[in-house]
């Protein structure tokens, strides 16, 4: 980031009111009959009816909108566990989205905590004020568990965003792009280099897809994960592969597909020219992917390429997932947002590519153009179909699945 984006980027969150959102009210508080609904005797009211039936709490409160966005500061961005506090300013990014894109509230909580235990009992104490938790920023392999745990211990949908909404743009985007490269998943070879909340979520959703397991090679900063290796984790055994490769160079060798949640400029020209005919590379580290664009470009000119940029093509942007797909499940009353849920946003994404793009969406992205091929794989994120398509899907496999209370 220049020294002038910074300072525009301090400017614009202090500006003349620090922050980026703030509450209020939209019921009229001018009398003193406002006065007396509001608040007391008018407030006894829905109390009394939500004690008698605490179901009715969705009819009189915010609660059946409301999101909380939740962290323990210990992965934010790739900037690591800078805490709390200053994952703050990524937290309240979040609630904006969530407003802007699908009209849902949210509280943004930044919990000054890293154990596990003292983590997932703060949010099960404070979990009757929302409709849902979405855990946001929290180290691997912690964040495992503790989605792990929340599940289990609440009747409300939870979904850590850097896990299940990053794997769900990345097979959206990925289906469409094995579709045009003329390829099948069921056979094709995988790369997927980070094996962390990320990494490992994308690989069991894509294994939900048809992708085989015996088709993947998992590496991490220690090189390929291998059944050979010993003291691995379980999450990281479960892709341990029966092979003699070690590096990242050996896996990318005619590899048709590599996907990057690690860090920047770790994949090189000679790798990307060692892959297999129409080769898929998805370099998401941010801000600076594995391989830029203009280096994978140069050595080859069949493949498909994305990024986590939006200055570049293809950009897997998590905001086409998370608001959306709580928006459908709120609306649903869904306890849980369960495997049927997530693989109908990923098709409901990967069908809205495939269709005419808008002119609203062209003028926002100041071009001419737009059609689906190998610059346009997944959806734009101010595609106004958005709210219309991914919401609805996500309902109706709430409502499918039995996981609804409508």
């Amino acid at each position: 980031m220049s020294s002038e984006h910074h300072q525009a980027a301090l400017d614009y969150h202090q500006g003349e009111r620090p922050g980026k959102i703030f509450v209020s009210s939209h019921k009229p508080l001018d009398t003193k009959e406002d006065l007396s609904l509001a608040y007391t005797p008018g407030v006894a009211a829905p109390v009394r009816e939500i004690a008698k039936n605490p179901e009715l709490v969705n009819n009189y409160t915010i609660k059946g909108n409301l999101v909380a966005v939740i962290t323990d500061g210990s992965a934010v961005l790739g900037l690591g566990n800078v805490g709390p506090l200053a994952s703050k300013p990524v937290m309240e990014g979040k609630a904006v989205l969530f407003k802007k894109f699908a009209d849902i509230d949210v509280f943004d909580i930044e919990v000054d905590t890293q154990d596990v235990d003292e983590f997932v009992q703060t949010v099960k104490n404070i979990a009757p004020t929302f409709g849902g938790i979405n855990l946001e920023d929290i180290s691997a392999p912690r964040c495992f568990e503790i989605e792990k745990r929340l599940i289990e211990a609440l009747d409300i949908p939870v979904f850590h965003d850097d896990q299940h909404g990053t794997a769900i743009i990345i097979a959206a985007g990925l289906l469409n792009a094995i579709e045009i490269q003329q390829k099948n998943i069921e056979t094709v070879k995988l790369v997927c280099l980070g094996a962390g909340s990320a990494g490992i979520a994308t690989l069991n959703l894509l294994c939900e897809l048809g992708l085989k397991k015996e088709n993947i090679l998992l590496v991490d900063r220690e090189g390929v994960i291998s059944t050979a290796l010993k003291n691995i984790s379980a999450v990281k055994a479960q892709y341990a592969a029966k092979t003699h490769k070690k590096t990242l160079a050996d896996a990318m060798q005619d590899a048709d597909i590599f996907i990057g949640v690690a860090a920047a400029n770790l994949v090189t020209q000679a790798m990307v020219k060692s892959m297999a005919l129409n080769p898929i590379v998805f370099a998401l580290s941010n801000p600076d992917p594995e391989i830029s664009p203009a280096d994978a470009n140069a050595v080859r000119d069949d493949l498909i390429m994305a990024t986590g940029r939006s200055d570049y093509s293809n950009q897997v942007n998590n905001v086409l997932g998370f608001p959306f797909i709580f928006r459908g499940a709120l609306d649903a009353k869904a306890s849980e947002i369960n495997i049927e849920m997530k693989i109908a946003a990923v098709h409901a994404l990967k069908d809205l590519a495939k269709l005419e793009v808008p002119q609203a969406v062209l003028d926002a992205y100041h071009v001419d153009s737009i059609s689906f091929g190998k610059d346009y794989i997944i959806p734009k994120p101010f595609d106004k179909r958005l709210i219309d398509v991914v919401p609805k899907a996500v309902f109706d496999a709430a409502v499918l699945s039995g996981v609804s209370r409508l």
